[in-house]
């Protein structure tokens, strides 16, 4: 099973450009997916979809995902607004006012979390949310299980854009998969950069964004001094494939931009080829 995940779009950031650079950025994203072999089997786009919440963003986001080869699922972070989101997309699956849903249908299950808290840049996580995802996990405790979700639960050392193990709604999450045995790990994104991390035994792995990138930098930071670190950076616009082999999830990151090509499966190259795979006594050249 192969998933695409896209994040962090942020459509509407230049409110009065339909041909914005954070679309042109999607649209070389999407370009990438729709010319991969194999093709995705869904494509999750996980929050932050827009940068303002309004309805004019979310129906040009809309026009972008329209005709894609394979189907598009969302989740929310906090630069979305539920009640306008729903308005465009009315077939989004909300319980209980949260767009929390499961993807059934293939050897992995997939579980999209809403950690949407109005008026917080960072996550949240309620007791209702926390029912919902105790309830799906108990009536299929066979089923590998992947979570998906905006933010994630894990201190990343980017000090603007941390989330403190502290706060209670990482708690609340936690508590909910404590003794699981079929979670195999979350994918997030609101961090604008890929990145992996242990936490509760699980690996969560954040995508990078399609819209420009956090730069990276882990020294310390008071926000009393400005002192004129790289914030956001035009790194090429990112997206996330995860590949289950079966056995484990793996995950890869690539970017959307030209590249030279130094070396071709070609005659030269298949003596090379044909010995390395030689080498392994089971069938890993095909997804499952």
């Amino acid at each position: 099973m192969l998933i695409a995940q896209i994040t962090d779009i942020h459509i509407g950031f230049e409110p009065d450009s339909p041909d914005e650079f954070n679309r042109q950025r999607l649209d070389r994203v999407l370009a990438d997916l729709k010319a991969l072999q194999p093709r995705p089997d869904l494509l999750l786009a996980s929050g932050d979809l827009v940068d303002r919440g309004d309805r004019i963003s979310y129906v040009r986001l809309r026009e972008a995902l329209e005709g894609l080869p394979f189907p598009v699922h969302f989740a929310l972070g906090n630069h979305d607004l539920r009640d306008v989101f729903a308005d465009v997309f009315p077939e989004a699956q909300f319980t209980d006012g949260f767009l929390q849903y499961a993807i059934d249908g293939g050897p992995v299950r997939l579980l999209v979390l809403d950690t949407l808290e109005d008026g917080r840049h960072g996550g949240g996580f309620c007791a209702t949310r926390a029912a919902w995802l105790n309830a799906r996990l108990d009536e299929a405790g066979d089923v590998p299980t992947l979570l998906v979700m905006h933010h994630p639960p894990v201190e990343v050392g980017i000090a603007w854009m941390n989330t403190d193990p502290a706060e209670p709604w990482v708690e609340l999450l936690a508590s909910c998969l404590r003794g699981r045995s079929n979670v195999i790990g979350l994918v997030c994104g609101h961090i604008h950069r890929a990145m992996t991390a242990k936490w509760e035994g699980l690996v969560v792995a954040t995508c990078p964004s399609t819209a420009p990138q956090v730069g990276l930098d882990l020294r310390l930071l008071d926000p009393d001094v400005p002192d004129g670190r790289a914030l956001i950076v035009a790194d090429p616009p990112a997206y996330a494939l995860h590949w289950w082999n079966g056995r484990e999830l793996v995950t890869h990151w690539d970017t959307a931009e030209d590249r030279a090509v130094l070396a071709r499966f070609d005659q030269n190259l298949q003596g090379m080829v044909q010995h390395m795979m030689d080498e392994r006594p089971g069938t890993s050249g095909r997804l499952l």
